[in-house]
This record gives structure tokens, C-alpha cells and sequence, in this order.
């Protein structure tokens, strides 16, 4: 509904920022000599269309604008599926052409490399998916004050759309995420107030193996299912086991922290067990509900086939993986190596890794929980100079002293998967003055519907990649 205070106005869409939204330019009559500039932050639009908006704060310097009309319209831009997406935070691209999607997800990897002065040649094509709809095998929802759950709302993080469907979650996982939610309705469970710090139920995770079918359920609360919560908690356990038996795993976690993490103080197994087998590649995981695993197993196999593909494992190599997690890359990589050394700071990930390379029957593997950083001195004492170093890290990237511990260690090939470009492209741009070469960057799209890009990039010594005549 249009605000009668807000001012209208009509601009084009210069560009998209980090989070998805347009963004834009008006250059606003002041009645002195030099008009005023105004941008504007407009979601759901694309570049290049010319949009009116409502602006509510026109005085500011940077503002929001809401879209009121579609003046010029991106060819490519398309409806919508999803009935939450007007406001849901989860996705920003629904309303864009899945290959319009791939198109912008290569140019912000180029534009990432090129201000670190790399020559964007190096940037293949982003691999999308087949079917870019119900591809994730992890989510996390949110309760409202009032015992509703769903995500949060674009741009409002205290608000929580209640939500019917989810199309970028797996059907199975939405339907078992509804029967909670109706659940917590029918009892008159109240959710979590953080200003307040009162409220019972907080975060439902469910998370699903798209191999063995399993579901996993952890219901974060800030109660035991005790007490006064014995007979709710019961009913969920019943009404779960009879209605979805592929629930293996049905956890009640307390967690009465200020902080507002996915994180427990106290674990009760209401149903099953506390961890649910998944697979990729022929290797099988045990995941914990807090284990780190990639959320989009298909196109997870693809980041794995491809780091493989660039990495040219030898059986008489030697190989160091940094922040390795559970060994999603581990596994593939130590079938093919004489011994790979895993470094990952979390313990439990560590102690994962361990159980899935016992498990998958996988023994010349070495993990060691530490800090990057410190690990790698350690394990270099022990392993000496590897042929082949990967390196999966967080967003925020290795940083520099890392990065040039590695340049330092001198592998003959580094394997770096990214989850964001530009910390990627600087964390590279550290390992230039050691002699090494950025051959090739393949994205990956792991995350339809959203702004977010993998990268698979081989790098490699100067003199592997020309060798002296």
C-alpha cells in the first residue's frame, strides 16, 4: 500500500548490489546551484529497468524505495512461483530468468578478480542447475512472538513471515517443517522474544539426506521437554514417528543464550538418533545437527568432481586440506593420494571427519583440530612439502597470513573453493609474489534464486604451469 507521506519517483536501475537489489540515482532540485544526490536501494527490480518508487525518507542522502511501478521492463524478469516472495528474505531472484541468474553470478565473479587486477579470462561459465527449485537439503526457520514460524522478511530481520510453502527446501522436508509448525499452533506454543528474552520455541532446523531419505528435526527452545512441556513434547514425538518415518533423528534443544545462533546447551533425543547418514559421491557422512555439510548435494558433487578434475590426484602424492570439516573433499581426495593431512578448527567436525574416513574404510588420513593458521606449521612437520593444497574456507575467506603460509609451503597445485568472490580473489592475490599462476575459476551455482556464487579455482606454481624450454 502506498504511504501518502512518501515521495514519488521515477529512476532506472544502475546496477545490483551484494544482497540482489537494484540500485539507483536521483538527483533531487534543491533550488541552490548544485542539486542534491539521493540513491536509492529498490528491491526486486533488475538493471536496466525504469521503475516509479515510493521513497519515505527523501532527504536522506541513501534511502529505500519501495516499487510502485514497472515503467521499463527487463526482458528477462518472469513471475515469481513462490506466494511468500514479495517478502520473504530467503530468496532475491525469483522474479529473474534462471539464465539471466548465471549471466550476473559470472559477471560478479570477473568483477571480483578484475579489481584484484587478474585478467577475467581465467572465469568459465557458471554451471546452473537442471532443476533449480527444492535443492536444499538444509534450512532454518524462525519463530514469531506469537508461535508462528517462517523466515525472516527482507530488510526487517525482526519480522517473520509465516510460511505455506518453501520452494527452494526439499518436499519432504516442508511438509515435516508444516506438521511442526501446526504442532506448536495446537499447542499454544509460545515463540521467542529476543529483546525480551522470553518465549519457548526459537529455531526449528530440519535438514534431509536427498540419498538415504533420512530427515533430521532439531526444535531449538528455551525449555526442556519436561515438565509442563512433557505431554506437548510427546505429542510431537507420536504424531512424527506415525505421519513421517523417514525421521530419523528428533532432537528438543535448549538453548536460553541472549545470542540468537543455531546453538545448544542441552540435547534431548525425543525420537530415532542424534545424527542421520547422507552420501555423495558413493562416500557416506553422520550428521550431527550441527555439522557443517553442503546444502546443495547435487551441485556438490559437481564441486567435488571439478576440484578433483583441476587437482589431478597421484596416488604417490602427498596432500593438505585446510578447514576440512567432515571431509566432504577428504574422502574423494584420500581414495586417490598416498596420505592427506585435514585441518579444521571444530573439534566435533574433526572428530566427524575421523568416523566418516573409518566408516568409508579410508585409513592413510590425518585431521587435526586447529586453527588454520596454527595447523598448518604442525602438520607440515609431520607431512613435509605437499603436492596438492585445498582449501574450502568460510566467507570471510583464509586471510593474508594464511594465504601466505601456503605460498611459503610451496605445493605444486592449490585447490580454492570459494563461497564468496571477493575474499577470494584477495586471498589469491597474496600467493603472486611466491610465483603462483591463477590457470582457471570455475563458478558454481549452488544457491538458485539467491546472489550467492561458488568457485572451484586451480592455482598453480609458475614453473608447473610453463615450463622452462
Amino acid at each position: 500500500m502506498l504511504n501518502l507521506k512518501a515521495e514519488i519517483m521515477e529512476t532506472k536501475i544502475n546496477h545490483l548490489d551484494k544482497k540482489g537489489s537494484g540500485r539507483a540515482v536521483v538527483w533531487r532540485d534543491t533550488g541552490q546551484e548544485n542539486p542534491r544526490k539521493l540513491k536509492l536501494m529498490i528491491p526486486k527490480t533488475l538493471p536496466g529497468e525504469k521503475v516509479r518508487v515510493s521513497v519515505e525518507n527523501p532527504e536522506a542522502k541513501r534511502t529505500k524505495g519501495a516499487l510502485e511501478e514497472l515503467v521499463e521492463v527487463h526482458p528477462e524478469r518472469t513471475a515469481a512461483p513462490c506466494p511468500h516472495f514479495d517478502k520473504c528474505g530467503g530468496c532475491a531472484w525469483q522474479h529473474w530468468q534462471y539464465e539471466g541468474q548465471l549471466k550476473q553470478k559470472t559477471a560478479h565473479v570477473k568483477d571480483a578478480l578484475i579489481s584484484q587486477g587478474f585478467n577475467p579470462e581465467v572465469v568459465r561459465e557458471t554451471i546452473g542447475m537442471d532443476e533449480p527449485w527444492h535443492y536444499r537439503n538444509k534450512m532454518e526457520f524462525t519463530f514469531a512472538p506469537d508461535g508462528s514460524m517462517g523466515l525472516h522478511e527482507q530488510g526487517n530481520f525482526r519480522n517473520i513471515i509465516p510460511l505455506e510453502t518453501c520452494l527452494i527446501a526439499g518436499v519432504e522436508m516442508t511438509a515435516a517443517v508444516m506438521e511442526v509448525a501446526d504442532w506448536a499452533k495446537e499447542h499454544a506454543l509460545s515463540g521467542y522474544v529476543k529483546d525480551a528474552h522470553e518465549g519457548l520455541l526459537r529455531h526449528l532446523m530440519v535438514r534431509q539426506s536427498f540419498v538415504t531419505g533420512e530427515i533430521m528435526l532439531g526444535l531449538f527452545a528455551t525449555e526442556g521437554p519436561d515438565g509442563r512441556l512433557a505431554a506437548a513434547a510427546d505429542q510431537l514425538k507420536k504424531r512424527m514417528e506415525e505421519k513421517y518415518p523417514q525421521v530419523k533423528s528428533l532432537l528438543w534443544l535448549v538453548n536460553t543464550d541472549w545470542a540468537d545462533r543455531i546453538q545448544a546447551e542441552e540435547i534431548h533425543l525425543l525420537s530415532g538418533r542424534d545424527f542421520i547418514y547422507d552420501e555423495i559421491g558413493g562416500y557416506r557422512y553422520r550428521l550431527w545437527f550441527d555439522t557443517f555439510f553442503q546444502t546443495n548435494p547435487i551441485q556438490a558433487q559437481k564441486l567435488i568432481d571439478l576440484a578433483l578434475e583441476m587437482g589431478q590426484p597421484k596416488e604417490t602424492e602427498k596432500m593438505l586440506e585446510l578447514f576440512c570439516g567432515v571431509g566432504t573433499f577428504s574422502l574423494p581426495f584420500a581414495s586417490k593420494v598416498e596420505k592427506l593431512a585435514g585441518i579444521e578448527i571444530v573439534e566435533s567436525s574433526i572428530e566427524s571427519a575421523k568416523r566418516n574416513a573409518a566408516d568409508n574404510g579410508i585409513s592413510n588420513t590425518d585431521f587435526l583440530a586447529e586453527n588454520a593458521r596454527m595447523g598448518i606449521d604442525q602438520v607440515l612437520e609431520r607431512l613435509g612439502t605437499p603436492d596438492i593444497l585445498l582449501l574450502d574456507p568460510p566467507r570471510a575467506g583464509a586471510g593474508g597470513k594464511v594465504m601466505r603460509k601456503i605460498g611459503r609451503a610451496q605445493p605444486q597445485r592449490i585447490i580454492y573453493v570459494s563461497c564468496n568472490p571477493e575474499s577470494f580473489a584477495v586471498d589469491v592475490k597474496e600467493l603472486e609474489q611466491f610465483g603462483y599462476t591463477l590457470k582457471e575459476v570455475q563458478p558454481v551455482d549452488l544457491f538458485p534464486h539467491t546472489v550467492h556464487v561458488e568457485c572451484v579455482s586451480q592455482i598453480v606454481l609458475k614453473e608447473a604451469a610453463e615450463p622452462s624450454k
